[in-house]
């Protein structure tokens, strides 16, 4: 696409409703607008940084034996009761399906992760495994603020290793 085609409104001064320098520059450049507090469209050159990033970052975490998966954004409040975190985060977003079923939006993966090894890890021989994934992630902040550094909805490469010792989990901690 031609660059006179494409979607780069920079700005010529700096925007009153942004306090960090980071933040500052990437809506002077283009990359991003803010849609509400904590909230933010990424626009095409943002987006491109974003894939430049992620492909680094999958190039090396594949280089360490990580295999890529995606989990769902959306979890059941079961496995969050069961690790007992269910009532222990208030900056999780909680909601009910049309049935009354008790979700919440995926903050991080450790449930997920328990609840999948649980039932697919048959033995210590199918172990070491490293999982990751690069998802978006939803908390409800208290105060978001300082860009895109502190925000409701965030892009996040999470990894997770299932060692059987130690010593396993100590190489893979090194390889990370």
């Amino acid at each position: 696409m031609r660059l006179s085609k494409s979607l780069v409104p920079t700005l010529r001064e700096d925007p009153s409703e942004a306090e960090a320098l980071s933040h500052r520059l990437m809506l002077r450049a283009g990359l991003v607008r803010q849609l509400a507090a904590g909230i933010y469209v990424y626009l095409p050159l943002g987006q491109r940084v974003i894939d430049k990033i992620n492909a680094i970052i999958r190039e090396e975490m594949n280089a360490i034996g990580g295999q890529e998966m995606t989990m769902p954004v959306l979890h059941p409040a079961e496995i969050w009761q069961r690790s007992g975190r269910w009532d222990g985060i208030a900056e999780m977003f909680k909601l009910k399906d049309r049935k009354g079923a008790d979700l919440c939006l995926g903050m991080t993966h450790e449930e997920v992760v328990a609840w999948l090894a649980a039932r697919e890890i048959r033995s210590y021989r199918d172990l070491p495994q490293i999982w990751y994934q690069i998802q978006t992630k939803e908390r409800d902040e208290a105060r978001p603020r300082s860009g895109v550094l502190r925000t409701r909805e965030f892009l996040m490469k999470d990894s997770y290793t299932l060692d059987p010792d130690l010593a396993s989990l100590e190489r893979s901690y090194a390889a990370h």
